[in-house]
């Protein structure tokens, strides 16, 4: 899984990865890619906190969003044809 602004092509930089044993060897003997896993794991690690970060960031709109529609209805309700 990438991220939407990067891409295959990206230029890579190499890194040291601290891995336990046991997970290593499991690796290996699945013939797991260690730095294709490791790159998705992290675009994941980003996606997930960029959602964490925009719902702390936004929780003040979507708390008022919610009571706004508990008090008053959706706005358009009435047009629903469901």
């Amino acid at each position: 899984m990438l991220t939407a602004n990067r891409s295959r092509t990206a230029n890579k930089r190499a890194t040291n990865v601290s891995l336990p044993e046991d997970l290593l060897a499991e690796a290996k003997a699945l013939q797991i890619n260690i730095s294709q896993a490791a790159e998705v794991g992290v675009a994941q690690a980003i996606t997930r906190a960029r959602s964490e970060l925009w719902l702390a960031e936004n929780q003040e709109a979507i708390e008022r969003s919610n009571a706004y529609v508990e008090k008053h209805g959706l706005p358009l309700a009435k047009y629903r044809t469901f």
